[in-house]
């Protein structure tokens, strides 16, 4: 499964009713991701996963603007557009042939020529490709390339466009070598201690410290070397801009934990202890459960908590409950301030990711599940049993099984969480999660 954990981010950028969430929506399709209880996915679609000749590629829409004066506009769709340049491999540049070219299309188009990111120009609204082309031409005038017409409502000239992002994603290259290193986001909402974080680990005289020059995007990953073993963090903490607006800020900081944990096997989800766990943190760690990352919380500011002995077992219960999606994530409570328990942070990564990637032999996993269906009989309806035939582990970064079943419907959601609490009896799979798909097979195929 080369290539997967290196998902490529493509940013949309344009003015208000150009199309931006048309488009959006016809690129993502029904691909909604499998997880349904996930806080915070459905309020808006900032991000979704989309797919084409075989590339997976995840797809930011940059904001929503809906603000009455033109001037307004332009310094929304400029702080857009910085957005874009910041976490993205790839912008998707939105124009509409009906409104024409406008001067905000030109000033946006300036800013992305300067900033030397790949950037496609598409012109919506297109539906009669041979009575429009002679507008679409217009388009040209920006300078960024060859306009793409397409009509988001009616899918047309979606594949030319997507043929056209796909060939300036980076090359899937390196990638073995760099899976030596622990690769770890640093991510949470602001001001919890993300960068007292990293700059405490490495304040440590033990730690080597070298930057490592950002990959595609402008972050800037720290190399740590502790005892010996490297370890990479990326820091999402740069929130540069100072944002009147708390709707666009926390859209800002989604879309920059999106664009780090893309690059992450593990993510270090910072919460700060004197405010407790909220739904934002929710949130967050949704982002990382929805893409199969490795999962470590670390409660921040723990020494600045008044504590009794029964502190640390009611936090970690409000987190589980708030985090009930993930209970599979490892909890610490650290202190940036102090340094206490962060050499056992590093610890906890070497764990995690070893059970991130860990592979589990075939007839092993057979013999649990056979033992598992003797003590549970699987769910029948209308007369009909649920059979499990046969599961095997087809990858790991998550570890995902395949099991092959005589009825898809019949494997309800509870019997699959069923059977990963059996595999996890056995081998633990601390801090990552699981992933299961269930396969149709019927009795003559076996």
């Amino acid at each position: 499964m080369a290539g997967k954990k290196n998902r490529p981010i493509v940013a949309v950028v344009g003015r208000p009713n150009v199309g931006k969430s048309t488009l959006f929506n016809a690129l993502a399709g029904e691909n909604r991701s499998i997880v349904k209880d996930t806080p915070g996915i459905t309020r808006d679609r900032i991000y979704a996963d989309a797919s084409w000749l075989n590339r997976s590629f995840t797809l930011i829409d940059t904001g929503g603007i809906e603000p009455d004066s033109s001037d307004v506009i332009l310094s929304q769709m400029r702080a857009q557009a910085q957005t874009a340049i910041d976490t993205a491999d790839v912008i998707l540049f939105l124009t509409d042939v009906r409104q024409g070219l406008v001067d905000a299309d030109a000033k946006v188009a300036d800013m992305l020529r300067r900033s030397h990111k790949p950037v496609v120009l598409a012109v919506n609204k297109v539906d009669q490709f041979d009575k429009l082309m002679a507008d679409v031409y217009e388009f040209y005038q920006l300078g960024i390339g060859d306009p793409h017409p397409i009509c988001a409502v009616n899918k047309l000239g979606l594949g030319d466009l997507l043929e056209a992002v796909v060939s300036l994603f980076p090359e899937e290259t390196g990638e073995e070598e760099e899976n030596e290193k622990p690769r770890v986001a640093v991510v949470g909402k602001p001001n919890v201690g993300k960068s007292s974080l990293i700059n405490k680990l490495l304040g440590e005289d033990r730690l080597i410290v070298s930057e490592i020059a950002g990959t595609t995007r402008d972050a800037v990953d720290t190399q740590i070397t502790y005892h010996g073993k490297d370890y990479v963090f990326i820091d999402t903490a740069g929130l540069r801009r100072k944002n009147k607006v708390k709707e666009e800020l926390e859209r800002y900081m989604i879309v920059r934990t999106v664009s780090a944990v893309e690059r992450a096997d593990i993510a270090v989800l910072v919460i700060d202890g004197t405010e407790g766990v909220t739904e934002q943190d929710a949130r967050i760690a949704g982002i990382a459960h929805e893409r199969g990352k490795a999962v470590i919380v670390a409660v921040n500011k723990w020494d600045a908590v008044e504590k009794n002995d029964k502190t640390i077992y009611r936090e970690t219960e409000k987190i589980r409950n708030t985090l009930s999606f993930m209970p599979y994530a490892e909890i610490l409570f650290v202190s940036a301030v102090t340094g206490q328990r962060l050499p056992k942070l590093f610890e906890v990564i070497d764990m995690v990711s070893e059970n991130h990637a860990m592979r589990v032999a075939t007839g092993v996993l057979n013999e649990i599940m056979a033992e598992a269906v003797a003590m549970k009989q699987p769910p029948s309806d209308k007369g009909k049993r649920l059979r499990l035939f046969y599961i095997t582990q087809v990858s790991v970064k998550p570890p995902t099984f395949v099991i092959f079943v005589n009825d898809k419907e019949l494997m309800h959601f509870s019997y699959t969480r069923y059977i990963e609490n059996q595999i996890r009896n056995t081998f633990g799979f601390r801090g990552t999660p699981l992933r299961f798909i269930i396969r149709e097979r019927n009795e003559k195929e076996r």
